[in-house]
């Protein structure tokens, strides 16, 4: 005897070794043998063979219209041997039986399961849904199929081009359009991303990585919502003083300015205004959700993303002719010996008498028109710092000072290498296209202005650092255990020491419209402003508050992505110019094996022929094609430029190293460079605004 049965939702048939009231021995066609429950058996029989009944019952199923079968089907449940009978006849056969029981079983659309070999038919309306939704399916799998094939031939789709980097970068395997290019480059054996490529969907390679950017960080736009900037409530009281910014031309965030009083008496007071947003800006008002959102400006050449909107940057922003609402640091120093008196912070109005733009000043204000005060004016200095020659001659002898004080706990002198390099995207609107004229041109590091802007603000964040951990009140601070190699700059709540900049503590605090670090951290100094050692009790984040560690975790992640795509959209930007100006051969530095850099633009690529070259060699090289896609470049030494010995170069000019490779996989090393507080304090590299 033979029988047929259900197992895991398949049909099997064999011989029956044994039989028992709740189960039977059953010896499979493959010779294997199985025991089957009394419940799972649906037919019995002597003949035909079982493969021969299976065949046979699949090929009945074919033939059953389902309509017809839904028809004849009682209301109530009923078992397939029932249905066979309707639809075939009384005296239906084993085949037809069996084939019945195929044709149910496979079409749960039309047949729910009632019970084993037991079915009920669909209500009408439901099995409309289900039909159309099955004709949606097959309609859908062939629109996949047709996109897959114009992929194929060369074609993209406008639906997938729509789609592009939802598919690429963030894709919903579900959807349509991702299962045709899925389906395209397994048929074509290629890439999606060199399939789309060839297909012709990314029309601009610059748009790709920025539309990269945004999906992942932004996926909402960069707009704000509508949110007024509440004003400052406070009855500040004007100081006496005539300030001044030193920013680069395009920014509209000036969080810092500078002021010098006593000059020839003896002590003079150096004043570092802070712009306060944090003065009227409360922690967990709309506006504070905002910048948490943010965490930071976004910055890249020719544009950038702000952390909070423009017309709230405009209310607070330290612009000339107005009096602003500052947090002022006021240092004391000993004019002859430059030794530090005292320290005290205030919060205030404060006078801006100019905003001073590098670009325009740092090819007259030189270290010899600074070292000698007293000489004529140089022709092309701009009246406003002409005005202001001896408190930025001051500044200029105070900041080399302070920069010698920081060598000496650093252990070794701090080395500026390599220039930053600013980036004008000509004729550009409000957002590049990417196809744009661009001019790079250098700022020398440790430049007069660029230093004494600089060690302004390392001297605020030192100092505000110390007095905040000093009067209990917690704080975000950056520190460095050392400056061995691999120990890497960390965020924390501990005033602890940063090696890689010289000083016993440091905590971002000089840059309220643009990091949100020093938005909290501003807060948490006007707290101590206003109550002094009592300040903990009520300022807006208590020692071991975890909100604390949750933005640190936060910007953490966001500072470095924007780093990242900073990084990436300056590497660009880079391989446009070298485009753009048919540069086909440069001189470079080798610094690491196989890598060089190149000497006149910001960039790293790898070179054949440099593996055995010894670091600091300088070499010809011959340029490669450009990628702009992967943003790949690479060279092929042309010649050696140096004799055969060569000074190593400084392991510490490594630790802002462009990117490499491109978008898939941009690595920037956010480490703390005593040159991060220049006039654009807004990355790990000099931001371009």
């Amino acid at each position: 005897m033979f029988v047929l049965f259900e197992e895991a939702g398949k049909f099997l048939a064999g011989r029956v070794l044994s039989e028992a009231d709740a189960s039977s021995q059953v010896e499979l066609e493959s010779g294997k043998r199985v025991k089957v429950k009394a419940a799972n058996i649906l037919l019995k029989f002597d003949k035909p063979q079982p493969a021969e009944l299976l065949r046979a019952a699949h090929a009945v199923a074919q033939e059953i219209e389902l309509d017809l079968a839904w028809e004849f089907a009682p209301a109530e449940d009923f078992g397939f041997a029932e249905l066979a009978r309707d639809y075939f006849s009384d005296k239906a056969t084993l085949e037809q039986q069996a084939g019945a029981l195929v044709r149910l079983f496979e079409a749960p659309h039309y047949f729910r399961r009632a019970g084993k070999g037991r079915f009920r038919k669909a209500p009408p309306e439901i099995l409309q849904q289900a039909l159309a939704g099955i004709e949606k399916k097959k309609q859908l799998q062939a629109q996949i199929a047709a996109w897959a094939a114009e992929l194929g031939a060369g074609s993209c789709p406008p639906a997938i081009r729509d789609q592009l980097y939802r598919i690429l970068f963030k894709p919903d395997k579900n959807a349509p359009e991702y299962k045709a290019v899925v389906e395209a480059s397994r048929a074509t054996h290629t890439a999606p991303l060199d399939l789309l490529q060839k297909a012709g969907a990314i029309a601009s390679p610059y748009q790709f990585h920025w539309k990269r950017f945004l999906l992942e960080f932004f996926p909402k736009g960069t707009g704000f919502a509508p949110v007024p900037a509440p004003p400052v409530k406070d009855e500040l009281p004007l100081a006496s003083v005539a300030a001044f910014s030193i920013d680069d031309s395009s920014t509209t965030e000036i969080d810092d300015a500078l002021s010098v009083q006593g000059l020839g008496s003896g002590t003079v007071t150096v004043g570092i205004h802070i712009a306060a947003p944090g003065l009227a800006i409360q922690a967990g008002s709309p506006l504070d959700q905002l910048a948490r959102q943010r965490m930071s400006t976004v910055y890249m050449p020719g544009h950038k993303i702000t952390m909070l909107p423009d017309d709230v940057v405009q209310a607070y922003t330290l612009q000339e002719g107005r009096d602003c609402p500052s947090v002022s640091l006021y240092v004391q120093f000993d004019e002859a010996s430059l030794a530090v008196k005292s320290s005290q912070t205030r919060l205030e109005r404060v006078p801006i008498v100019a905003n001073l733009r590098h670009d325009q000043l740092d090819a007259h204000v030189s270290e010899a028109w600074l070292d000698d005060a007293a000489t004529a004016d140089v022709p092309g200095v701009p009246a406003a710092a002409a005005s202001l020659r001896t408190e930025l001659a001051f500044l200029y002898r105070l900041a080399r000072q302070l920069k010698a004080q920081r060598e000496v706990v650093r252990g070794k002198p701090e080395t500026f290498n390599r220039p930053d390099y600013s980036f004008k995207l000509l004729a550009a609107g409000d957002e590049p296209t990417g196809d744009e004229t661009v001019e790079i041109s250098t700022r020398r590091r440790g430049a007069p202005l660029d230093l004494i802007v600089s060690e302004a603000m390392i001297l605020a964040n030192s100092t505000w650092g110390l007095w905040l951990a000093e009067v209990g009140v917690p704080g975000i601070y950056r520190s460095q255990a050392s400056l061995l190699p691999g120990v890497k700059v960390r965020m924390g709540t501990k005033a602890l020491p940063h090696a890689g900049i010289g000083v016993p503590s440091y905590a971002w605090s000089t840059s309220p419209l643009r990091r949100y670090t020093d938005l909290v951290n501003q807060w948490q100094i006007i707290a101590a402003a206003r109550h002094g050692r009592t300040a903990a009790l009520v300022a807006p984040f208590k020692p071991k508050d975890a909100e604390l560690f949750s933005v640190i975790s936060a910007f953490d992640a966001a500072y470095s992505a924007y780093n990242g795509n900073q990084a990436g959209m300056e590497r660009y930007w880079t391989l446009k110019y070298i485009a753009q100006n048919g540069i086909a051969e440069l001189d470079a530095t080798v610094f690491k094996e196989g890598l060089a850099r190149a000497d006149l633009l910001p960039l790293v690529l790898p070179v054949l022929g440099a593996s055995d070259l010894p670091r600091g060699a300088r070499v010809r090289l011959r340029l490669g094609e450009i990628d702009l896609i992967t943003l790949d470049i690479a060279g092929t030494v042309l010649q050696r430029l140096d004799t055969e010995t060569v000074a190593p170069a400084s392991e510490e000019d490594d630790s802002e190293d462009e990117t490499v490779a491109g978008p898939i996989a941009i690595a920037v090393d956010v480490s703390d460079t005593p040159g991060e507080e220049t006039a654009a304090p807004g990355g790990a590299a000099t931001p371009i605004q």
